[in-house]
């Protein structure tokens, strides 16, 4: 068997999963080779690894390339070694992996080199993964140190939770029904190390209260009316006021699916429609054949059967990140982009899942009370990008599902996916939500003060020098606005046509001298 895995394992490759490989002569590592070897029907890692036959190190686009002195051992050990000390944790492909694997061949491995920390984590990956026992006794030795199953120089780790029997520190950011991961990268080191939440907070402790008390008003609904039109819909003011209600009380009620079964029915005004709660059919994102009406999916939803295990674990996950010293940001990516991608509702999962990311931070104490980060009206400018960052996800997916058409031009999935939600490298979606919210912070929210600001400026001066009520003031100003500083000839035959010509080039002028300063 061993001979027959070397000879396997020994191929060299030019192109791989449709990725050629950077460099002739090249050979799989890791989590590659065993992909390639044991023919693992799972999405490519975003990053994956090659033996070089040069004597260089680098990164290229999405390869890793070692050098010759870094050639592991061509065996199920030596590459998942490898992988582990190079890659990271990739339970997607160690899930995959230990379904086609016997107990026999892993428990050779462990008790080769029984206290060694890399057969300690194999082991409890294999455990925690299957919820199977292999036979091998508990570590009973005091003196063996517990080692942490997450390499935090490689990926960002939850918080320790001890497994006695591996001494081993479970620190994985997540649990057995739902744990994305996110790579440790110098982006978001130094996103968290900017500490924007400390900002954002210092700076709105200087703002007068009362107005920092309207600016938060209309950042709500601002981001509201974002969030729908993310979705293409327009709402009625009162439903976009009531959806920027829900927004504002964000992270008061601890995430559980009555609140989620809550906050979907906040989202979508008519249940004649709409099968309220979770799914009982299957889902997609996409559109439909115009001749056959058959579905042309761009995402398909977890299965409607694995949605009450997915949400438990998302929920569990939630908790467990809150009371963990846990990066808001970094659990906000995993929660808000893991339930979208699991997409439990037949309607409204988009907003609820922009939703889910002011809860996260709110409940994590990021951001600033009484203030919500407008970030879908950050995401509605990038809409593009965001569409892009979904389909990173989705699209390599896409090919793992089998799925046919049912009566209802609905999809039916016909496999095992539940993995494919459940464990996930959440990275892209985390870079792309901290620089949303480091755009909200910086550019945003000033925007909107100094707004309020100059709009309050400007109110004095109309009240100090022409009697007229709010409700013109305020039309007054949106005019002015609109004609950049100079009012319309329809404003000033309408509504405005009791104004003389020298108290519109008065106001005129003052507009600009505030507003273009």
């Amino acid at each position: 068997m061993e001979s027959e895995t070397s000879r396997k394992f020994s191929k060299a490759a030019g192109v791989f999963h449709d990725r050629y490989l950077p460099e002739k002569g090249a050979q799989l590592a890791g989590y590659a080779a065993l992909m390639s070897v044991y023919q693992l029907e799972v999405p490519l890692p975003d990053r994956v690894a090659i033996i070089s036959q040069k004597h260089k190190r680098y990164q290229k686009d999405h390869w890793l390339i070692f050098t010759p002195k870094h050639q592991p051992e061509n065996t199920l050990h030596g590459h998942l070694v490898f992988a582990l000390k190079y890659e990271g944790v990739n339970l997607s492909v160690l899930s995959a992996l230990f379904k086609v694997t016997s107990q026999h061949a892993l428990e050779e491995i462990i008790q080769g080199e029984p206290w060694s920390s890399y057969s300690r984590r194999i082991w409890f990956l294999y455990e925690w993964l299957t919820g199977k026992q292999l036979n091998i006794p508990d570590i009973n030795d005091t003196k063996i140190n517990f080692i942490n199953v997450l390499d935090e120089k490689l990926q960002y780790a939850g918080p320790i939770r001890r497994s006695v029997r591996h001494r081993i520190n479970n620190n994985l950011p997540g649990v057995q029904s739902f744990c994305p991961l996110i790579r440790r990268t110098a982006l978001l080191d130094n996103y968290i190390h900017s500490h924007l939440n400390t900002i954002a907070k210092l700076e709105l402790k200087s703002i007068h209260p009362d107005l920092l008390i309207r600016a938060a008003a209309f950042l709500l609904l601002k981001d509201s009316k974002a969030s729908y039109a993310i979705e293409g819909e327009t709402p009625p003011q009162n439903r976009a006021e009531r959806w920027g209600k829900a927004i504002g009380q964000a992270g008061l009620h601890p995430l559980s699916h009555d609140e989620l079964l809550r906050l979907q029915e906040i989202v979508i005004a008519d249940f004649r429609y709409t099968h309220p709660g979770y799914r009982i059919d299957g889902g997609f994102v996409g559109d439909h054949d115009r001749a056959t009406q058959q579905p042309i999916p761009v995402h398909i939803s977890a299965r409607f059967q694995d949605v009450p295990d997915l949400m438990d674990g998302l929920i569990e996950t939630d908790n467990l990140l809150k009371e963990a010293e846990y990066n808001p940001v970094l659990a906000a990516a995993a929660i808000a982009f893991g339930f979208v991608f699991i997409h439990p509702f037949e309607d409204g999962n988009g907003r609820i899942h922009r939703y889910l990311i002011h809860h996260v931070l709110a409940e994590n104490g990021f951001t600033p009370e009484g203030v919500a980060f407008p970030v879908s009206a950050v995401i509605l400018d990038r809409l593009k990008e965001y569409r892009m960052v979904l389909e990173a996800y989705s699209s390599p997916r896409l090919k793992y599902v089998k799925w046919r058409a049912n009566e209802k031009n609905n999809v039916e999935v016909l496999n095992e996916t539940i993995d494919l939600y459940r464990y996930f490298d959440a990275t892209i979606q985390a870079e792309f939500l901290f620089s949303c919210i480091k755009e909200t912070i910086e550019e945003v929210i000033p925007k909107e003060i100094d707004y309020l600001q100059k709009y309050d400026e400007m109110k004095r001066f109309i009240e100090n020098y022409i009697e007229m009520p709010d409700r013109l003031v305020n039309l007054l100003i949106i005019f002015l606005q609109q004609g950049e500083g100079k009012l319309s000839k329809r404003a000033k035959d309408n509504e405005f046509s009791a104004l003389t010509q020298e108290e519109v080039n008065a106001l005129e002028t003052k507009f600009s001298s505030i507003f273009y300063r």
